[in-house]
């Protein structure tokens, strides 16, 4: 009886061994392993939600009744919406669409890499929080966002508003969260509208309306750190997570004496995966302000990012590098993602674009140093999304030491073009990448009735440089967005970033008659003599005469506005712009422009030709639709191949 109870503890301790080294094996290849293979995630940058059926808790006002649907909206005139890089309304309906479109696609994760709201408001952060709550209720979508200079404004809850949300009649309507906010004395003007659901909310407000998306860690995670966590791998507990998840646990000291919070975690969601969200918000204090640190007011914005990351928050890159080598240790793929670009979002023509416009223009404040690229490809990141810029771009860097990073921008679904990424991932090392443009939004048109009435009142009022209410009879999203950008063009961005003269002289030619400026003789149009309409009259017929296989018709059709709009269009959307551009007219811009960078006149022309090869730049960048990155080899690789690049025309001059 001793005999075989012997034996049989001896068995089963032996096949507890034998299980037990099994479960090893299985978990130690489980570490090394990835389950993310065929794993679908997409990122939608720069949402900016703003919740156009918001109510107020705290006072009756209902906003402005739609004359066609019956319901009241608080939302912007689109006279505001036409002078900002995003709009303000119709991006709600986008943002909709486009979660709709990634579950249909299959998409397992949504990453937001900042600006997920308006203005970090409690009345759009709040309409946030629901909607991806819905999304991940209905549809089993896990969402992962970070922070961008928008939620929040300044590190700590702030007062605010906005004098131009649309009222009664089409009349400018204020809503602040303090009466001191509204303009002070104008009886034309409707009475404001006073609301703290309308002030800014800080990181300790946003971070605890939103902890189920990234910002605190999930039992569903496998892992979840911040720059501050004193725990690894080995002594991980969901516990010591949700301490370190405290907002007092993540503060990093700006100057002497001033904590300010990190937003910043790493997540492994799926085993094999980790998705590295940076907090590139850096509000520097205003030491020349009576103010006191803990006061919204002592800060300046985060809007510049990581150049400031580098001096004001140096903790970021040692995380980053100790996060990658501990990687790749163990076997995990790193998908970094934050609000701002870690390299030139101009496909390298920053500094031209300097030159050219001024240091001023361009939004060039925001371009990262070349040593933002650099340091974080030294510490061993190979792939990072962001936003910020509105704009559709691929960047590439290598080290000397061969460490390459690959910077993908996302595109803005409240600007041109709309559209949001997927990464697919293929292989522990391969990660496909492909562009989905938002051309048909689902109710878009909802709110036109009431910007109607504000262009009615506009015209009744005689009022200035009013908007063309043409952009009511856009027929899909992407038009729309379309004439979001001419009139941003036309309103703002000419008058703001062009020199007087182009506008004043060039800007309402032909095609031709720009054409006939690049062949006129150094001495008739330099940079303080006027463009003569007789010289170039005469200059354009002997030109015609001389080159009459060039298709004058066509270069008359269009004027010197049409190559800027379409300028700005690839800026903004690089590939996603030509299925907007007619072929044969972009062979003709750069026709014409090669000819301005083939006299070698100085002034205005040879403003032209510098302007010509900035175009062409831009028109020749790394693949930005669809491509393959490849992390081993550090290669960006084309796939979409019916839209063609090296845009060369092929009209050559007699």
């Amino acid at each position: 009886m001793n005999i075989v109870g012997i034996s049989y503890r001896r068995t089963v301790t032996g096949f507890a061994c034998i299980l037990s080294f099994v479960i090893c094996i299985l978990a130690c290849g489980k570490r090394e392993g990835s389950h993310a293979e065929g794993l679908k995630i997409a990122f939608m940058a720069d949402v900016h939600l703003h919740d156009i059926h918001g109510t107020f808790s705290d006072t009756g006002y209902r906003g402005v009744q739609n004359p066609v649907t019956g319901k009241y909206n608080t939302i912007r005139t689109m006279g505001a919406q036409l002078r900002s890089t995003r709009l303000f309304n119709e991006n709600y309906f986008a943002f909709k669409a486009a979660l709709d479109d990634a579950a249909k696609r299959g998409v397992s994760y949504v990453v937001l890499p900042g600006d997920f709201s308006d203005d970090g408001q409690p009345l759009n952060v709040r309409a946030v929080r629901k909607l991806l709550d819905f999304y991940t209720q209905q549809h089993d979508i896990s969402f992962f966002a970070i922070t961008g200079n928008h939620d929040p404004v300044r590190p700590f809850a702030m007062p605010s508003g906005k004098l131009d949300f649309l009222g009664e009649a089409g009349q400018e309507q204020a809503i602040v969260s303090q009466l001191d906010l509204a303009p002070q004395n104008n009886s034309t003007q409707l009475p404001p509208i006073v609301t703290a659901e309308i002030q800014n909310m800080g990181y300790e407000g946003i971070l605890a309306e939103l902890k189920n998306f990234g910002f605190s860690p999930s039992v569903d995670y496998h892992y979840w750190e911040t720059p501050f966590s004193e725990y690894d791998l080995d002594t991980y507990t969901y516990n010591k997570a949700l301490e370190s998840a405290i907002l007092e646990n993540r503060m990093y000291t700006v100057y002497s004496g001033i904590a300010l919070p990190d937003a910043s975690y790493l997540v492994e969601p799926v085993e094999g995966l980790w998705l590295l969200a940076l907090d590139g918000n850096v509000y520097i204090p205003k030491k020349e302000l009576a103010e006191e640190p803990s006061s919204p007011n002592y800060y300046g914005s985060a809007s510049i990012g990581y150049n400031q990351v580098l001096t004001h928050k140096k903790h970021l890159i040692p995380w980053v590098k100790k996060t990658m080598a501990l990687a790749k240790t163990q076997g995990k793929m790193v998908i970094a993602f934050s609000h701002y670009p870690m390299i030139d979002f101009n496909d390298d023509t920053s500094l031209e674009l300097s030159e050219v416009f001024g240091k001023n223009t361009f939004q060039l404040h925001r371009v990262p140093q070349e040593s933002v690229a650099q340091g974080f490809a030294e510490a061993g990141l190979k792939i990072h999304f962001g936003g910020h810029m509105h704009i559709n771009d691929t960047g590439v860097r290598t080290t000397k030491l061969g460490n390459t990073l690959v910077n993908v921008q996302v595109p803005s679904l409240a600007a041109y073009s709309p559209a949001y990424k997927i990464a697919t991932i293929k292989t522990k090392n391969e990660i496909e990448v492909e562009t989905i443009r938002m051309d048909s939004v689902q109710n878009y048109k909802e709110l036109f009735p009431l910007y109607e009435m504000e262009h009615a009142y506009l015209t009744n009022t005689s009022t200035q440089n009013i908007w063309n209410s043409n952009i009511l009879l856009s027929e899909t999203y992407r038009d729309f967005t379309q004439w979001h950008l001419r009139e941003l063009v036309r309103l703002r961005f000419l008058p703001q970033d062009w020199p007087d003269r182009f506008i004043n002289e060039l800007l309402s030619l032909s095609g031709a008659e720009l054409f006939a400026v690049s062949q006129m003789d150094s001495g008739t149009f330099t940079q303080n003599a006027a463009l003569d309409l007789d010289d170039l009259s005469q200059t354009l017929t002997e030109v015609m005469k001389e080159n009459q296989s060039l298709p004058w018709d066509q270069l008359q059709s269009w004027k010197v506005f049409d190559l800027v709009f379409d300028f700005y269009k690839v800026r903004n959307a690089d590939e996603l712009a030509l299925a907007d551009i007619d072929q044969d007219r972009l062979q003709q811009y750069v026709l014409v422009l090669n000819a301005f960078q083939a006299n070698e006149s100085q002034g205005p022309q040879k403003w032209m030709g510098n302007l010509g090869r900035i175009f062409g730049k831009m028109l020749n960048g790394k693949p930005s639709d669809h491509f393959m990155i490849d992390m081993e080899n550090g290669q960006v690789i084309q796939l979409n191949e019916e839209r063609p690049r090296d845009f060369k025309p092929d009209i050559s001059l007699n």
